[in-house]
């Protein structure tokens, strides 16, 4: 018995490698041409050839050069990208996995950075993928008649031109604000950060109506909206790095409301933004509660985007949540082909949705599944998931050296997205962490239908950190 089973398996796992193949080499064909039908549409509605990753890289040095405006340099040992008329954005801030993704015949690859030969002893010239450079520019803006890098739309033709989902202050995060009513003084407060293609009402929903009255007297909850999803802003010429999304919570929360301790609740990607914050804030933060971290130790010998990528991502057509990251990673333009079906037409959607279910369900977990744009989706993907290979690691071993804070690890044990050895790859790096496996939860069950059990939980970790 037990040999046909396991001859049953094998010949399940056969033939899911044989389908996938197929599949995704269609899939590879498919995503070509939609590459000729997205800057064919991009010109004929905004007037401008738009990048994209399918392009090649060898002329960016010279566009960066032309445009007078972004200077390519390595200061430190670190290479950045200074913009005339901004900040610097950090080479390392991007992956590689943004535009290497060989398809599944060819198994070769792009060289997104490349480092030529020093002109003389004490410069280097670094290439850089155009169409990070051709966003650059866009976002600065070129005077005369180059209609290649006119500045972005934002919101673009392909997103939804809702006031919900484009906000006057583009400035500043959303922020779902909870704490005493009368304005009294609070020992410490609460952030909540969520996962990928979420939003602030995945804890606003579930969690916070849960947490306990006389906590709420004495913490402040701030739940936000990360940059790219909810009701934050959508700048189409961001790059959606770690960098971007950690100072946009500084700016919104920290600094707009003078936060000066405070305990964090993440969810998938969102715990890569915790680590980060600890590590900025280590006096700051009083604990640290991990839900589903996505945290891939990565082999000796491989390069840890692109592992990451294929263990996130592996082109296979089952299980089904395995079929859907693989397209959302893997194809830049058929994963903007379901963020127009979706998220451009997100109120269309949710209402067929209530009426279907007759309102009996309500759909705050579709406000951040719909409500993003491609642009923010895809880089934050492949900037956060995959780019946070190697930088995890540094993260971990400050909070497990320097940080003292109480370190919880929650994650369901049916999780088929992020599997329950991610949080016990993060307890191997920080011993003193506390790994909660919950049975017959999943990715997303792991909080919603658990709230309240949950609510009780946190409290107790935040008491004890008085």
């Amino acid at each position: 018995m037990a040999a046909a089973r396991s001859a049953l398996a094998c010949a399940g796992r056969a033939a899911n490698e044989a389908v996938s193949f197929v599949v995704f080499m269609v899939l590879d064909v498919v995503e070509v041409l939609l590459c000729v039908v997205y800057k064919v549409a991009d010109y004929m509605l905004e007037g401008a050839w738009r990048p994209c990753y399918c392009s090649s890289s060898s002329t960016a040095s010279a566009a960066a050069a032309a445009s007078g405006k972004i200077v390519v340099s390595e200061r430190g040992g670190s290479k950045v990208v200074s913009m005339l008329s901004s900040t610097k954005l950090h080479l390392e801030d991007i992956s590689d996995t943004l535009y290497t993704r060989p398809s599944v015949l060819s198994g070769t690859s792009r060289r997104g950075v490349v480092r030529a030969p020093p002109t003389h002893a004490s410069a280097t010239t670094l290439t850089v993928h155009s169409a990070i450079v051709q966003m650059l520019q866009g976002k600065v803006g070129v005077d005369g008649e180059d209609k290649q890098h006119r500045p972005y739309r934002s919101p673009r033709w392909s997103d939804c031109h809702c006031a919900n989902c484009n906000p006057v202050d583009t400035s500043r995060l959303f922020v779902h604000v909870e704490g005493p009513p009368d304005g009294a003084a609070t020992e410490d407060d609460v952030l909540f950060i969520h996962g990928f293609i979420s939003s602030s009402g995945f804890w606003t929903e579930t969690v916070l109506p849960n947490v306990s009255p006389e906590a709420h007297l004495r913490r402040r909850l701030f739940a936000v909206d990360l940059l790219g999803f909810g009701r934050s802003p959508k700048p189409a010429d961001s790059l959606y790095t770690l960098r971007e999304h950690v100072e946009m919570i500084e700016r919104s929360v920290i600094e707009r409301y003078g936060v000066k301790s405070f305990h964090i609740v993440a969810h998938s990607l969102g715990t890569v933004l915790a680590l980060a914050l600890a590590v900025k804030y280590p006096a700051a933060v009083r604990s640290l509660t991990l839900v589903a971290p996505p945290y891939f130790p990565v082999p000796r010998g491989e390069v840890g985007t692109q592992y990451v990528l294929r263990t996130v991502a592996p082109r296979r057509v089952w299980p089904a949540i395995a079929f859907g990251a693989s397209v959302a990673c893997w194809y830049e333009h058929l994963s903007r082909t379901v963020s127009i079906v979706l998220s451009k037409h997100h109120r269309l959607w949710e209402l067929a949705f209530r009426l279907f279910t007759l309102y009996r369900v309500r759909t705050y977990l579709m406000d951040g599944f719909f409500c993003h744009t491609h642009i923010a989706s895809w880089h934050t993907l492949h900037n956060i998931i995959c780019g946070s290979a190697g930088k995890i690691d540094k993260c971990l071993e400050i909070v497990r050296d320097q940080l003292t804070c109480d370190v919880t690890i929650y994650h369901g044990r049916d999780d088929e997205l992020l599997p329950v050895q991610c949080s016990y790859a993060v307890k191997s790096k920080i011993p003193r962490a506390q790994v909660k496996v919950i049975d017959g939860k999943d990715h997303v069950t792991i909080v919603v239908g658990r709230q309240k059990d949950l609510a009780m939980e946190l409290e107790e970790i935040w008491n004890r950190q008085r």
